[in-house]
């Protein structure tokens, strides 16, 4: 769904970033290669992947900090496939929990109304 959501947003704007860990239940093994591949077989995902980062402490990835740590909804990453929405200015948007659809209308109204808002120059 993520891969659906880059193809319908892309062009104006949207990017999906995928961020691997395996801090739950030992669900993510895999090097990122590995990864890759399932996710693009599995899911059609053609996003960008970065490598596994860890987004619980103990030695929680400072993007992950920052993430958490965010109004309205400070708190750690429960599960895999947590969503955040960041701005093209840096703004944190919006968070979701793992069983939120990526393309849930909660999502997308946000999404929307993000990408009216123009590029920086």
């Amino acid at each position: 769904m993520l891969a659906a959501l880059e193809k319908r947003y892309g062009p104006k704007g949207l990017r999906v970033l995928g961020f691997p860990c395996n801090d739950f239940a030992n669900e993510e093994p895999d090097d990122l290669p590995t990864i890759c591949a399932f996710m693009k077989r599995q899911f059609g995902a053609t996003y960008r992947m970065y490598g596994k980062v860890r987004c619980v402490d103990p030695g929680m990835h400072p993007l992950y900090a920052w993430l958490t740590s965010q109004p309205p909804r400070p708190g750690k990453v429960g599960w895999n496939f947590a969503k955040f929405l960041i701005g093209r200015d840096g703004e944190f948007l919006g968070r979701w929990s793992p069983d939120t659809a990526p393309d849930a209308r909660i999502v997308t109204s946000v999404i929307e109304k993000a990408l009216m808002v123009p590029p920086p120059r």
